[in-house]
């Protein structure tokens, strides 16, 4: 599988916020597909297995990373799609390196350095979804933070 960094085509990630029923993602995943196919654009597929930052203790959080990690790897490998999903612990980088594509970090998140630098220590794509808190300029600290360990792989995903 190429990665996204290897030519410069349009992208897009898409996905159900949180993995709810394996059957979901497979129905999702078939479906961003046909559009990968019709419209020529690449697809990377996005489901979180832990929605850590919840606002409510009952909210459902996600299958955790055992089983999450399994059926994300389960769609990459069926239908051929780049993976990416939310770490919340710098120790997790390491944990989902063998299966993501793409390591993103939560806008909640964005500044927090042992994770950002954890992350990019995999050699992995992180992508870093900037925090709604944060001037568009300040964007530049994460960047840098990013950079430091020596990994230029990164995505900066403003939220909409």
């Amino acid at each position: 599988m190429h990665s996204i960094f290897d030519r410069k085509k349009l992208f897009i990630i898409a996905g159900p916020c949180v993995i709810e029923k394996r059957e979901i993602l497979f129905e999702i995943a078939e479906k961003l597909t046909t559009i990968k196919e019709k419209q020529g654009i690449e697809v990377i597929f996005k489901a979180s297995y832990d929605k850590a930052n919840r606002t409510s203790i009952n909210s459902f959080r996600g299958p955790g990373r055992y089983d999450g990690l399994k059926y994300l790897e389960e769609i990459k490998e069926k239908f051929d799609l780049p993976v990416t999903s939310d770490i919340h612990h710098p120790e997790d980088a390491e944990a989902v390196k063998d299966v993501l594509d793409i390591i993103q970090i939560p806008a909640f998140l964005c500044r927090q350095t042992d994770l950002i630098l954890a992350a990019c220590a995999t050699g992995k794509a992180v992508n870093i979804k900037k925090g709604q808190f944060l001037a568009p300029w300040d964007v530049k600290n994460i960047i840098d933070k990013a950079k430091s360990g020596g990994n230029d792989k990164i995505i900066i995903t403003e939220r909409g």
